[in-house]
């Protein structure tokens, strides 16, 4: 294996389900880092409409010594479906794939979501690796093992945990991603800064300009840092039994504004990043944050080009609902990732119902 060209290399430690990360600029495209984490000869790579012209040649070439098939997705969270989810097994069946495959997952957030519950599902589990090219795909859904798809009443309720062999996180892919996806993906990248890591939030504070305009060296280490930081939360709780949770800062509320907005709406970045400002006003609220901490929150969050608040259409009563159908509600209490300072957070169902109504209608009508 060719490692000169990878500037870095993490290991996510989960015993017989253990893999690498590898982060570094071309590295799609080389066959040596395929090679020891492919068992049997059929190979299957799931991508979407818009990835495919741009790097699906240079992923097949690096593939080429195997039984290749593609199949190809369209585009977007609008499409993270069962009914679509079925052309991956409808394409696998028809090219006769056996329980010694392995599926390559070659796109966002999306394609890698559904790749991995392909995975998890087809025979009763495959092999799998992830391929991200976003920025968002690359800091959080690539790694950890969460795959699944949506329903209209919740997204990422239908899914499973389940480990890839290998995660290619190449830089260069980020070449090709217009500034709102950029954008989205930071959102994920400050939520580490936010949960377990004040220093890196305060690094984040003075590298932001440098990140939006997408500096090599600034990126390749928000990547790695962020990568670090959920690392160390997946090994300590891989299936969400308490810890890992924390992974979850602002999803309850933007997983609402998703739902409630219909899926592609909003970016999950940018709804996660507004989910993070209603947490941090949540949390003051709750004496935990001081004002100014909230402010530094909701600056950051501007100055990567993130909404700060949700849509005027979801009111008080919406939100309700929609963060009654989340995976955290536990026998009917809602739970919510909240904070405790800048760097520290907590799960918890131990709050005011009436300060969360007040975040709420804050927004809200």
């Amino acid at each position: 294996m060719i490692l000169s060209k990878c500037e870095s290399k993490l290991d996510v430690d989960l015993g017989e389900r253990s893999y690498p990360i590898f982060i570094g600029e071309g590295i799609y495209a080389d066959a040596s880092y395929y090679r020891k984490y492919i068992s049997g000869s059929q190979v299957m790579v799931v991508t979407n409409e818009t990835i495919a012209p741009l790097y699906l040649d240079k992923t097949t070439e690096a593939l080429s010594d195997y039984e290749l098939k593609t199949c190809i997705l369209p585009d977007g969270e609008e499409f993270k479906t069962l009914e679509v989810l079925n052309r991956i097994y409808t394409a696998l069946l028809k090219g006769h794939f056996t329980r010694r495959s392995t599926l390559v997952a070659l796109g966002g957030g999306v394609i890698g979501d559904m790749t991995g519950f392909a995975a998890a599902t087809y025979q009763r589990g495959v092999e799998f690796i992830q391929v991200p090219t976003t920025l968002l795909s690359q800091v959080d859904s690539s790694v950890g093992g969460k795959t699944g798809v949506n329903h209209l009443l919740g997204k990422n309720m239908i899914g499973a945990f389940y480990q890839p062999q290998l995660v290619l996180a190449d830089t260069s892919t980020l070449n090709t991603l217009d500034d709102r996806q950029l954008s989205s993906g930071l959102a994920e990248v400050i939520k580490y800064g936010l949960i377990v890591d004040a220093e890196f939030f305060s690094w984040l504070e003075e590298n932001m300009d440098a990140l939006l305009a997408r500096d090599p060296g600034s990126l390749a280490y928000a990547i790695e840092r962020s990568c670090r930081c959920k690392t160390d939360v997946v090994e300590a709780d891989e299936k969400e039994a308490g810890q890992r949770a924390l992974l979850n800062l602002g999803h309850t509320f933007g997983h609402a504004i998703e739902t409630g907005m219909g899926y592609g709406e909003w970016l999950h970045g940018e709804a996660v990043a507004t989910g993070m400002c209603m947490a941090a006003d949540l949390s003051r609220r709750e004496g935990w944050i001081s004002e100014q901490s909230c402010d530094r929150i909701y600056r950051l969050i501007e100055r990567a080009k993130l909404p700060i608040e949700p849509p005027v259409e979801l009111s008080v009563d919406r939100f309700l609902e929609l963060m009654a159908v989340d995976k955290k509600v536990l026998d009917g209490r809602l739970r919510l990732v909240l904070l405790k300072e800048i760097g520290s957070s907590l799960v918890t169902d131990d709050f005011k119902m009436h300060n969360l109504n007040e975040t709420l209608s804050q927004y809200g009508s």
